[in-house]
């Protein structure tokens, strides 16, 4: 009777309990691990899909950029007279470089810039 538990099973039945819970476990862990691999690898695959989709807007990020400076390297070639930069500081009362800007996107014409800033 040293052999049996309070149950009544001897260690070898108490033992092969054991290896059949292990076997259970261990089926599920596989299990576990299948659908973890599944997770990485669908995770993999979809980084590498984020990756050119922030490639892309990098991309185009740069080309506005580029746009940008060349249309402000364009408006600077457009000649503007102090008089009227002055006259829209004073009348609207808004800042220098904001006259200016609007000054040279309307080529000088102090009357569209005058419409532009007060509509």
């Amino acid at each position: 009777m040293a052999d049996e538990d309070i149950n009544g099973d001897c260690e070898d039945v108490q033992q092969e309990k054991a290896q059949k819970r292990t076997a259970k476990y261990d089926s599920g862990a596989a299990d576990l691990e299948k659908v973890t691999d599944y997770a990485e690898e669908t995770e993999i695959a979809n980084s590498a899909g984020f990756s050119d989709a922030m490639s892309i807007i990098g991309d185009k990020r740069n080309k506005e950029v580029a746009e940008k400076k060349a249309k402000e390297k364009e408006l600077l070639k457009v000649s503007i007279k102090k008089e009227d930069v002055d006259l829209i500081v004073t009348e609207i009362e808004i800042s220098r470089t904001v006259a200016e800007q609007t000054l040279r996107e309307h080529k000088g014409n102090v009357v569209e810039a005058l419409i532009t800033l007060t509509s």
